[in-house]
């Protein structure tokens, strides 16, 4: 079958095969057709090395297809089942899960080590534990979560991954209070999905910070009341809080420099909520007088922060309900083949979501 292979980490470019094969079903196991899947700036993270990621490796993990075979023992499954994959499956018995903060489940991260795919080379991992820029991936059964039957592909694949994150941080991280403010630094898929959370919660200003202009015109689109520049952000904390800074500030970009910035237009006993997955050796700097004094709450965002599944019926239920836009998120669209142009579609900021049609 065909797959994108990432050969060592610090390529930028992928080689689209045609020797892989899916290795690992069983017990326990599905094997899934995929059928569409996002391309998510942890990719490329993972490509780079900012996020830990054996290599070599298939990216992808914002998937969504069809069941081909379910391995013995999986009874809520069956061949042709229409499925998102999820990258973070709650295992239900450990201590996170029973505290009910499944997102911090690190079963799924123990996924990330046992390689799921091979060719005559040699093994290969998937990203996160998935891989969905291949034609097939096996993962854990409950990685497999059904979906109703008018939920297309590209709109399943979204919510996989960047939709859930990016609502799921206005919503149950932040839980922002109707008639504040808000900034939204770094406005690509996820950082567009918080904009249209805190629309959903009735922010009264929802200020967007992006570099790209097209990523700004797109903020607006989705719910954002004034779109800034990094430059422009000091001039809109003056317009929109009379400089005293934002009740939320949201950073989507996943690097201290832009946290810091964050942080400073956040208002003392405000909320600066971290969305963006970051490297670990790039390190926050707040002294100590500070973090006392302003008192503002820091709150990282994992997947969300909330229930993962019930996140995804709640997104789906809103995108029925036409609440929020998820197919004005996919600007562009590929075949597996030309993933390498999605890739540069990221990086350039061009594309707010691609779709890969595989």
């Amino acid at each position: 079958m065909r797959a994108a292979v990432l050969h060592e980490i610090g390529q930028d470019k992928l080689e689209v095969l045609d020797d892989v094969e899916a290795v690992g079903f069983g017990p326990g196991k599905v094997r899934i057709r995929v059928r569409a899947t996002g391309l998510c700036h942890s990719d490329l993270s993972a490509m780079s090395g900012v996020l830990p990621q054996p290599a070599p490796f298939v990216p992808g993990h914002e998937g969504a297809g069809e069941i081909v075979e379910v391995g013995e023992g999986v009874s809520h499954l069956k061949a042709g089942d229409r499925v998102v994959v999820c990258w973070l499956p709650a295992c239900g018995v450990c201590p996170a899960c029973k505290r009910g903060q499944t997102e911090l489940c690190l079963a799924g991260f123990m996924n990330a080590g046992t390689p799921n795919f091979r060719r005559p080379g040699g093994d290969l991992f998937g990203f996160a534990g998935t891989g969905t820029f291949a034609e097939e991936v096996v993962v854990d059964a409950g990685c497999a979560v059904p979906i109703p039957d008018d939920v297309p592909f590209d709109i399943a694949a979204l919510i996989g991954c960047g939709v859930t994150t990016g609502l799921g941080a206005a919503l149950n991280t932040a839980d922002v209070e109707a008639g504040s403010s808000v900034a939204v630094i770094g406005c690509g898929g996820v950082g567009i999905s918080a904009i249209q959370g805190a629309r959903l919660k009735g922010a009264a200003e929802i200020v967007a910070v992006d570099p790209v202009a097209s990523r700004r015109d797109s903020a607006l689109k989705f719910g954002a009341t004034k779109a800034v520049s990094p430059d422009e952000l000091a001039d809109a904390k003056q317009q929109v809080t009379g400089g005293e800074g934002f009740d939320y500030v949201f950073e989507v970009v996943g690097r201290s420099a832009t946290a810091r910035t964050a942080y400073e237009n956040t208002r003392r006993g405000g909320t600066l909520v971290v969305v963006g997955a970051g490297a670990m050796d790039d390190f926050l700097q707040l002294n100590m007088f500070e973090l006392f004094f302003d008192e503002k709450r820091i709150l990282p965002s994992m997947y969300g922060g909330g229930d993962v599944l019930r996140s995804y019926e709640r997104t789906i239920a809103l995108w029925r309900a036409g609440r929020v836009d998820l197919e004005g998120l996919i600007t562009h669209r590929v075949p597996l083949a030309d993933i390498n142009e999605a890739l540069d579609q990221m990086r350039t900021g061009a594309a707010l979501r691609t779709c890969i049609e595989i």
